[in-house]
């Protein structure tokens, strides 16, 4: 039996025409010569609008009509001059295409020295939902992982992790930093007080209004504990006091309400300053020192490990 393709074209064109995927030939000079429905389907258009019609003129239709791949931009002409540089610019070329209607395909683009192109499209949407679905799980593992459960803060783990890059780069352009370890004070009579779920809110309370204070790319995460934990880089000394005494303030200004009841919290807290060579541990150290200080000399207070002077 002959192993010809060319001796069963009539019937591999039957299997095209009622393939699921996608099948379509343009010419040399990018114009589309044939297509089977599923390809058309795309497209949103009849057979007779589609047939002798340039790749360029169907592409600035489906920009115009909103109808088939999605052409994320506001110049077509930009898109088009894009596209056209990644087109013809191998043999074969495999790449994917979403819909409007929220469909995906995987397209492919085969070539031939001639400049003929064989396309295909392969609808992948459940393929694409699956991975979706598996992305978004990850995502809620990692950032369970990365979290402090109770008040959607950095944990400890991911703290130290942030800080410890962050002290790399800010060596390595020898810039200013500031580590500060900030602790509630008394907080075991909170628990005792009012039960370990008041503890709870309150530790959810004080973790909000410290996050809204500080800036986007400053590092806050939860220690351990009533302990949380800050870093800033390109901070100094004269800064980084400042940004302590406004978290402090904030927090002895505040009225928290805890089922109902109002109560009063305060803070100490404790600085480090960077030092040449300085590593996350002597950091942590120097500001435990600095916190020790303030916890033991009135509390609701700000101690620099620098001068150790009570602020």
């Amino acid at each position: 039996m002959e192993n010809s393709f060319k001796h069963f074209a009539g019937r591999l064109a039957e299997f095209i025409d009622v393939s699921r995927d996608g099948y379509a030939i343009l010419s040399a000079d990018d114009t589309l010569l044939c297509a089977n429905k599923a390809f058309l389907a795309v497209f949103f258009r009849p057979e007779t609008e589609l047939i002798g019609q340039s790749f360029e003129a169907i592409m600035r239709t489906v920009f115009d009509t909103q109808k088939g791949p999605r052409i994320d931009t506001d110049n077509i002409d930009s898109w088009l001059n894009r596209v056209q540089q990644l087109r013809r610019s191998r043999d074969f070329r495999l790449f994917e295409v979403d819909l409007v209607d929220g469909r995906w395909f995987l397209f492919s683009e085969q070539t031939l020295p001639g400049g003929e192109m064989l396309i295909q499209a392969k609808d992948i949407t459940k393929q694409k939902i699956v991975e979706q679905h598996l992305n978004e799980h990850t995502r809620k593992l990692t950032n369970l992982a990365l979290t402090d459960e109770l008040t959607q803060i950095a944990n400890r783990r991911s703290f130290v992790a942030s800080v410890q890059a962050e002290i790399t780069r800010c060596h390595r352009h020898n810039n200013a930093m500031a580590f500060f370890l900030l602790d509630i004070d008394h907080f075991k009579n909170v628990n005792d007080s009012f039960g370990h779920q008041a503890g709870d809110e309150v530790l959810r309370q004080v973790a909000r209004l410290i996050k809204s204070t500080l800036r986007e790319y400053d590092i806050f995460g939860r220690i351990g504990g009533e302990e949380f934990g800050i870093f800033l880089a390109q901070t100094d000394r004269d800064t980084a006091v400042e940004v302590a005494e406004r978290l402090r303030q904030q927090i002895a200004d505040e009225k928290l309400y805890i089922d109902g009841r109002e109560l009063r919290i305060t803070l100490s807290v404790g600085i480090a300053l960077a030092r040449n060579k300085t590593s996350f541990e002597q950091l942590y150290a120097d500001a435990d020192a600095a916190l020790y200080q303030a916890k033991h000399s009135g509390r609701n207070k700000v101690v620099v490990a620098e001068y150790c002077v009570i602020l």
